[in-house]
């Protein structure tokens, strides 16, 4: 608890004041992620090899954007940091953590911008919906990576919408303009999410499956795992729940 609310009192000052309310929640994902270090490593292991076969794939490597940077702990900053000339990192909250593990790298190609991917402020005020249109202003990209950050956005939309009589159809919009929006991209892509749960007992038994996707259909896959996101033990002895993941 006490490297939590370092961590949180340090991340503070260095956060937009919009995107403070998010801190909490990024802390308590580190925390997890450190709780779970051996459950979470296989799943971290693919994510970075899909974001390097993509970046195999690259013709030119000047600029790559990673959406969803996060920890940093499914993302191969190290080897995208030497590969591209410019690499930069999205997301709400940037953890103190985070900054200072970059800092001690000397990561000097490295930029962070705070943003909010899920383009529900524009929506809900029929405004132009195009969360990832500020793409087409980053000059010379080559390659962008969505970073288990898909079901974060439609988790983070359904919270919001929550008693919206249309619920349904909006987190549907959202995880739509996402999908569409990395289509759109002149550039090479990789998008890796997970699209469902499945809450699993000792013996096997399945006892609730949830789709995060909405019904989004997300073409076809290159590679898909399962990942423990709370592995038995972290909230229950008897129950785990069971992340299906894809890349493409």
């Amino acid at each position: 608890m006490i490297l939590e609310a370092l961590n949180y009192a340090a991340t503070w000052p260095l956060t937009s004041a919009e995107y403070r309310p998010f801190i909490r929640s990024s802390v308590n994902l580190w925390a997890r992620a450190n709780r779970c270090t051996s459950a979470w490593a296989d799943h971290e292991s693919r994510t970075k090899a899909a974001i390097l076969a993509a970046a195999e794939r690259c013709r030119h490597r000047r600029t790559v954007v990673v959406l969803g940077s996060g920890l940093l702990r499914d993302v191969p900053v190290m080897e995208l940091s030497r590969l591209f000339d410019t690499v930069v990192l999205v997301d709400l909250v940037h953890l103190a953590s985070v900054r200072g593990w970059l800092t001690v790298k000397r990561l000097k190609n490295v930029r962070l911008i705070e943003r909010d991917l899920s383009g529900l402020d524009a929506l809900l005020g029929a405004e132009p919906f195009e969360p990832l249109a500020f793409l087409r202003q980053v000059p010379y990209l080559d390659l962008v990576v969505s970073a288990n950050l898909l079901s974060q956005i439609g988790i983070g939309a359904a919270r919001r919408l929550d008693g919206h009589a249309h619920k349904g159809a909006l987190l549907r919009q959202v995880i739509g303009a996402h999908v569409e929006g990395l289509a759109q991209i002149a550039a090479e892509t990789c998008l890796v999410t997970d699209v469902s749960y499945t809450v699993i007992d000792r013996s096997g038994g399945r006892h609730e499956t949830v789709d995060l996707m909405q019904g989004a259909d997300l073409g076809d896959l290159r590679a898909e795992w399962d990942w423990p996101v709370i592995p038995f033990g972290e909230e229950s002895r008897d129950y785990q729940i069971l992340h299906h993941v894809i890349a493409r």
